[in-house]
């Protein structure tokens, strides 16, 4: 079986306990304003251009020496992906492969093959995911979960993310069931969801899960704009939150 794969980080701290190889899957049915992957949102291969880098060399059709052009998409198999995975198995003592995108459980048949392949090998894995699709015998796969709640508000979750958040948030209760720990994050822009209302709201719902076992907040970063605009796909531009703004919500983390 095969999907479409944007590409595989390796050696990363950033997603999920220890160090990790993160598999980034294509397309998220999500819209959100400040998507640091925007590249990730289609489900088809697309193609990056920075104007930037171009030398007019006319080798486009060859493959671009200059790194103007990149595509991102590939499609892999599941042993193709087990096979990468297993080049880092020397870095797993507590780390391990954390499948992202994207919206990972976008490809629930793709997951239900690569999954208990890569658990085959001893690794353990974890998911990035929105929770906007939820799947009870995917979800019960992995060894961790990390999901966000981007806006505890409804309305205004409508506004910045496409959807609403309340059927993200009972899907939150569902996968709460399931005995997975479970990692609550929200990533945070200001002027959009870093009053202190929405962090305390959002905190007091993780702690009310059972298997919540940490609350992170997640500085926005500007990374998805310069790739927007390369797809020719302009976003807007948002602010992180100050030092000691950051330094005052961190108190409803744990």
């Amino acid at each position: 079986m095969e999907t479409l794969v944007s590409h595989i980080e390796r050696c990363s701290t950033f997603d999920g306990p220890g160090i990790r190889t993160v598999v980034f899957l294509k397309g998220c049915p999500l819209k959100c304003k400040w998507c640091h992957n925007p590249e990730l949102i289609s489900f088809e291969k697309e193609e990056l251009f920075y104007p930037e880098k171009c030398i007019k060399c006319g080798g486009c059709k060859e493959g671009c020496y200059s790194g103007a052009r990149v595509t991102v998409g590939k499609i892999m198999s599941v042993d193709e992906i087990v096979k990468e995975v297993e080049k880092d198995m020397r870095f797993y003592v507590r780390g391990g492969a954390t499948i992202s995108g994207g919206e990972p459980l976008s490809h629930g048949e793709f997951l239900k093959k690569l999954i208990p392949a890569l658990k085959s090998k001893g690794v353990n894995v974890g998911v990035e995911t929105s929770l906007y699709r939820y799947d009870e015998e995917i979800l019960r796969l992995f060894d961790v979960i990390m999901a966000d709640i981007k806006i505890f508000d409804d309305e205004l979750h409508k506004e910045y993310v496409g959807v609403g958040v309340k059927g993200i948030l009972d899907n939150f209760l569902a996968a709460d069931k399931l005995g997975v720990p479970i990692i609550v994050r929200t990533p945070v822009i200001a002027g959009v969801n870093d009053d202190e209302e929405n962090v305390k709201k959002t905190s007091q719902f993780a702690k009310s899960l059972k298997n919540a076992v940490r609350y992170e907040l997640l500085p926005y970063h500007s990374a998805g704009v310069k790739k927007a605009l390369a797809l020719n796909k302009p976003q807007a531009i948002f602010a992180a939150p100050t030092d000691e703004k950051l330094e005052l919500l961190k108190k409803y983390t744990f």
